[in-house]
């Protein structure tokens, strides 16, 4: 193995697009074969990168979470093919728009509660939610969970899901794809199977056995004074400006845990995580999270027809998406095997799981708003993982 391409490169991308810092981890079998910092964590430029860093994993969490709501399935307590409403009754009866949503000229367009709209004809199932697939949007400030946070401002996951029930589907479930809140509901659905809030199944269930303590999804006052260094791109300047610490865009409330977005934590908690993922759900320390079956199920793409059309608008050409993460679907399109998996994060995190060649990938950096991360940097950071494993 000889990964001096891969170092090379990563360490061009404060020079060539002003990344203050970055950290990286890959894994094979269950030895950490390459691991690299570089930059700063601090405003200043003083405090070199660390392993104690932590970051906003945003919807990296994707990744946990479904390997949470596997876990619950594999034990028989739900299947993929469930409706939603046997677990929360509010998502019995649901409402689609009557109006081509793809029309409204805005990929993110969400709708009102008074938007003309027909009862949905199928029910919206596990599968959907993990899938992107259930009609919803990734609305967290629509008119239902407004009123709910204005008579409740503590309101708790189970109450802002059920709020989410309230609003009108993009799409009749099951027939198109879109972005979308279905990790919340699973969130939910575990908490309600399991009988334990959705922080507490994660740490009890899928970080805990592993030994991990440093991800969660309520960070103490000595996890925020690790926080790395947050920065919003800004397009016009073409600069990193300083973000907020503190800002929280997907804490609806203080007790609402979104299963698609709310873990931080260091690198190396992560990459312990997916470790295990790739290694047929076995970790470091010979503790079973998932059966092996459970982690192929993941190697799967749902997807179909215009469905696929719809994931691939902006990216992602060698995926298709699956049971709440993406797939890899073309083998002739960049390094890494068909059937490897993972997600990314606003802030420019990325997860790649690949069980085949027990290989896992994450790398981090703290920025916001920049686009260039994942059409570029990510593919190559996967392709020069590869290369180097290769040498």
């Amino acid at each position: 193995m000889n990964f001096h391409l891969l170092t090379q490169y990563l360490d061009s991308l404060n020079e060539e697009y002003g990344i203050p810092g970055l950290d990286v981890i890959v894994t094979k079998d269950y030895d950490t074969v390459y691991r690299h910092q570089a930059g700063h964590a601090d405003y200043e430029g003083h405090k070199p990168v660390s392993s104690v860093d932590f970051y906003r994993l945003f919807s990296c969490t994707k990744v946990m979470t479904m390997t949470a709501m596997m876990q619950l399935i594999e034990q028989g307590k739900a299947s993929l093919y469930d409706p939603v409403s046997r677990f929360l009754p509010e998502w019995d009866m649901m409402t689609v728009i009557n109006a081509n949503w793809r029309e409204k000229g805005d990929y993110f367009y969400s709708p009102t509660l008074s938007e003309p709209s027909h009862y949905a004809k199928n029910r919206v199932r596990i599968i959907d939610c993990m899938s992107m697939t259930a009609g919803l949007t990734y609305d967290l400030n629509s008119e239902a969970i407004r009123e709910l946070i204005s008579r409740k401002p503590d309101a708790s996951t189970r109450e802002v899901v059920a709020a989410i029930a309230r609003m009108p589907l993009l799409y009749e479930p099951g027939t198109r794809y879109q972005y979308s809140l279905g990790h919340d509901i699973i969130a939910a659905v575990i908490e309600v199977i399991s009988g334990e809030r959705f922080s507490d199944y994660l740490q009890n269930h899928v970080f805990g056995p592993l030994g991990v303590t440093e991800l969660t999804c309520h960070p103490t006052k000595e996890q925020w004074d690790r926080m790395s260094a947050f920065y919003t791109f800004d397009p016009e300047s073409k600069e990193m400006k300083p973000e907020d610490l503190h800002a929280r865009p997907f804490e609806v409330t203080p007790n609402y845990e979104s299963g698609g977005a709310s873990l931080c934590g260091t690198v190396d908690a992560y990459s312990e995580v997916i470790c295990a993922l790739a290694n047929g759900g076995v970790g470091r320390n010979g503790t079973r999270i998932l059966s092996e079956e459970g982690v192929m199920r993941f190697t799967h793409s749902v997807l179909t027809g215009i469905q696929l059309e719809d994931f691939r608008v902006d990216r992602f050409l060698e995926y298709s998406y699956g049971l709440g993460v993406r797939v890899k679907v073309n083998p002739n399109l960049g390094r890494s095997p068909v059937g490897e998996y993972g997600w990314d994060g606003a802030a420019g995190a990325y997860a790649l799981i690949d069980p085949f060649n027990h290989v896992s990938i994450f790398y981090a950096h703290h920025i916001m708003n920049f686009g260039e991360v994942y059409n570029v940097i990510h593919p190559r950071v996967r392709d020069l993982v590869y290369l180097g494993l290769e040498r």
